[in-house]
């Protein structure tokens, strides 16, 4: 639609993918928490489940791509096959992506959902160093006083968990590295899109089979294949319904990522994530029915404020570029998501 001024149908169409965006990924997280870590489930196999949400992505881009093909609903994809040329082109990516989907599951597994986004907080920190050692670029004064903010945030987090007695460290770790996978995949993103001529689509197909085939080494490695062999509840239709539920969320979120951006912008789309973030700790507590400390909530409102103030700056730098021109190319970088 045209940008003059947001129209009644504009503004419902962002109010219903911003919703949308809430749902999907504040279900995902809770779907996975209950797969990975549930007490009445009693499956310690990870990989697996991931595993599983990949192969099912994968096979969703297939079948999607191939409804494309036969007529208008799903038109407008590419036509998805597997060249592995452009498969070892994108292997770089997919060990990040495979690194990203693990840490981020296995810190879900060890921290409570409530925790999670604090043991995720720092990607914003390490995009901005990554754009400093990979790219060279400079980051502002007042970006980097929100960033001292969210690392005070995650400190304190850690802090507080540890004096409540729920602090994991493997879950810490694995949070850390969740977050530099995810900095990480941002800027390899960039860098392989050509590769699949700029198709995000196709991309999430290479990204996603790649990731399943290296997942099989590792699952063996680890001996889930024989937790698998031993866990009751295999033949169960209702957990293979959670986890073709958790797999469509999987796949959506993606998908709902990039509604998001395109009918918001990144910027948007940060400071949603953010409050998506601040909702579900909220959730997560009343859910899970714990009670936290008021350094606990400051530990949470550090990070959410934190990288609701690097949003804001990034933004406003942004728009200084935009108005002038030649502002120096320095301060051109783009918002991490």
């Amino acid at each position: 639609g045209g940008r003059a001024g947001p129209s009644p149908l504009r503004a419902l169409r962002i109010a219903v993918v911003v919703c949308l965006y809430w749902f999907t990924s504040i279900a995902m997280v809770f779907l996975n928490k209950y797969l990975l870590d549930s007490p009445s489930l009693r499956l310690d196999a990870p990989l697996f489940v991931t595993f599983f949400q990949c192969a099912l992505t994968a096979a969703l881009c297939l079948g999607l791509s191939l409804g494309a093909a036969c007529g208008p609903p799903c038109s407008g994809l590419p036509a998805l096959r597997l060249d592995p040329k452009v498969s070892r082109s994108v292997l770089p990516l997919s060990a990040v992506f495979i690194g990203m989907v693990t840490s981020n599951n296995l810190c879900l597994k060890h921290v409570g959902v409530a925790f999670y986004n604090v043991g995720r907080s720092l990607t914003t920190v390490f995009n901005v160093l990554l754009s400093y050692l990979l790219l060279k670029q400079t980051t502002s004064l007042y970006a980097l006083l929100a960033c001292g903010v969210i690392i005070g945030g995650f400190w304190l987090g850690v802090d507080q968990e540890g004096a409540e007695g729920t602090l994991s460290w493997t879950g810490i770790f694995f949070g850390i590295s969740a977050s530099l996978c995810v900095s990480l995949n941002a800027i390899y993103t960039k860098k392989v899109l050509p590769v699949v001529d700029g198709s995000i689509w196709r991309l999430t197909f290479y990204n996603n089979v790649n990731a399943c085939v290296l997942f099989f080494p590792l699952m063996m490695l680890l001996g889930e294949f024989r937790t698998l062999y031993n866990f009751d509840k295999l033949g169960s239709p209702s957990f293979w319904g959670m986890m073709t539920l958790g797999g469509v969320f999987g796949f959506a979120i993606g998908y709902v990522t990039g509604l998001q951006i395109k009918f918001t912008s990144p910027l948007t789309h940060n400071v949603s994530g953010t409050a998506k973030a601040c909702a579900q700790t909220v959730l997560a507590v009343i859910y899970f029915e714990e009670t936290k400390s008021f350094l606990w909530w400051t530990s949470n409102l550090m990070v959410l404020g934190g990288s609701f103030a690097y949003t804001w700056v990034k933004g406003l730098e942004m728009r200084k570029v935009q108005e002038d021109p030649n502002v120096k190319n320095g301060e051109r970088n783009e918002t991490g998501v």
